[in-house]
């Protein structure tokens, strides 16, 4: 997957991120398309520091749909694949304990409460 240059946008690790922080392009991704505005994403991720790396990372995303969808296909596929994992259970739930301690609420830790569940039953 060959990537067009871009000043807001780096590969690294195997993954897209926002150029200069940690931040995956993942994540802006699905905060757009979830209708979230440039401002409220910027909010959500503070260390994103600028609007211009919102917007950069936007535009990014729009001027490559395809690649950038074929991107988070082949994430989502990896990331089912390691969370189905029975020894990845603990992680998960830490991970979900520190989340809601946090005050997070979304439909990935819903989904994962029920995951958990279900595969505590099936434990």
């Amino acid at each position: 997957m060959e990537l067009i240059g871009s000043q807001y946008v780096e590969q690294r690790n195997g993954g897209y991120y926002v150029a200069g922080v940690r931040i995956s392009l993942d994540s802006i991704v699905y905060a757009y398309k979830r209708g979230e505005t440039p401002q409220q994403i910027l909010e959500d991720f503070p260390l994103l520091d600028k609007l211009s790396r919102v917007y950069g990372a936007i535009a990014f995303n729009l001027d490559n749909q395809q690649m950038v969808e074929e991107y988070l296909t082949e994430q989502q596929r990896l990331f089912d694949e390691a969370a189905n994992r029975p020894e990845n259970r603990d992680l998960w739930a830490t991970i979900r304990d520190r989340a809601r301690a946090r005050g997070h609420q979304s439909e990935f830790l819903d989904k994962l409460d029920a995951w958990l569940d279900e595969s505590n039953k099936a434990a």
